[in-house]
């Protein structure tokens, strides 16, 4: 069997970093890397490069070029930098690509992969929160196939029955509940960046682990599930399971309920759509179930919580509606971050933005691209207001 030929967008992140540990770790010619992409961090990308020997290795900073050019000198491996060498990376033809870059930044590379068709693991949450009906159109175009690398998507996607969608009656996306699950709006309102990514379960990066604290991380999950399955969103529930050991579930209409578990690690998801449709090893912890004891399960309480209700409102109201949710968050977290807004001013500057600029048509990428922008403008300014 010839190998897998695999790309890594986003390979110094987190997802990035997990789906390279499975790489090192496989047999033996199972794999062939052909591309590794990373932002600007040349140190980490050589150092990647030089162990899983890609045929080119890109920067997205066009200055980096000196740097990563010196740690790979003598190699062999092609290099490049710049916005399109890392477009040009991710149409090489690969069976399979890792789609990890953050943000904005990612959707054109997304783009790019999937006319080329092959199999997309998306990693990305924006390309499906901002700009799902250009992915989604783009993947049928070209044959794709979309892979949900996020725990909560993978664990549907393992446990969906897709030759019968009417068979199910909805899909259930869990939540930790974050480090703030039992504490008051009063407790909130003082919370600290250091604070909020203390997270009890998951190992993230400051910006999702405050996405976890405020629950938009659900909200934007939940967008993803119903562009990504073909559920409607009255029938998408999500439910607080502190332990984070169950990673989603479906109930079916003859009342069986099929639940997917496993220890907080995103190697696992990774690995599934890595081997897909077969499967492979990986080094996670086992889940003990005997050494858990209980499973519990809440419903979200709306009001500690809005970042749900504003989700659910956006998904309903359209493409736009949700590009805007997306760049106003991000814009909310990044001033949290830096001290420069309060933790539940997030979601208000959220709001805010989505009664500011209405359900704008967003029907083309250039559309959403504009749409980010002006939306990112819009929650500065709000943001702003209330802490003037």
């Amino acid at each position: 069997m010839s190998p897998r030929r695999v790309s890594i967008l986003g390979c110094t992140g987190s997802v990035g970093r997990s789906t390279v540990a499975l790489l090192d770790a496989a047999p033996t010619g199972r794999f062939a890397i052909v591309a590794l992409v990373a932002g600007r961090d040349a140190a980490a990308l050589a150092e990647q490069a030089l162990r899983l020997r890609p045929e080119i290795a890109v920067l997205a900073d066009p200055d980096a070029g000196p740097a990563l050019a010196e740690r790979l000198r003598g190699s062999g491996i092609a290099w490049a930098c710049g916005p399109e060498a890392v477009l040009e990376a991710a149409a090489r033809p690969a069976d399979w690509t890792m789609a990890a870059i953050v943000g904005a930044a990612g959707l054109r590379p997304v783009l790019a992969a999937l006319r080329r068709g092959g199999t997309l693991a998306l990693a990305n949450k924006e390309a499906l929160v901002c700009a799902g009906e250009v992915v989604l159109t783009a993947a049928r175009e070209a044959g794709a196939t979309l892979l949900p690398v996020d725990s909560e998507h993978n664990a549907i996607f393992q446990v969906l029955e897709r030759r019968d969608p009417a068979a199910v009656e909805k899909i259930i996306l869990t939540a930790s509940g974050g480090p703030f699950r039992t504490a008051t709006r009063e407790a909130m309102s003082r919370a600290t960046p250091r604070e909020a990514v203390r997270h009890p379960v998951w190992s993230m990066g400051a910006k999702i682990s405050v996405d976890s604290a405020t629950m938009m991380n659900k909200g934007l999950e939940l967008i993803e599930a119903a562009r990504l399955f073909p559920v409607p969103e009255a029938r998408i529930e999500v439910l607080v399971h502190p332990q984070s050991a169950v990673h989603g579930l479906v109930q079916y209409a003859d009342g069986s309920l099929l639940a997917q578990l496993g220890t907080p690690d995103m190697r696992t998801p990774i690995a599934h759509a890595l081997a897909w449709p077969e499967r492979m090893m990986a080094d996670v912890p086992r889940l003990d179930l005997a050494a858990l004891a209980r499973l519990e399960f809440f419903p979200p309480e709306p009001d500690r919580f809005p970042a749900l209700r504003l989700a659910r409102q956006a998904l309903r109201a359209g493409q736009g509606a949700t590009t805007i949710l997306n760049a106003a968050n991000e814009v909310g977290v990044g001033l949290f971050l830096q001290e420069r807004l309060g933790f539940l001013d997030i979601a208000a500057v959220v709001e805010d933005c989505l009664e500011a600029l209405g359900t704008p048509a967003a029907p083309d990428l250039d559309a959403v691209l504009a749409l980010d922008a002006e939306a990112r403008q819009v929650a500065a300014e709000r943001a702003a207001r209330r802490t003037a």
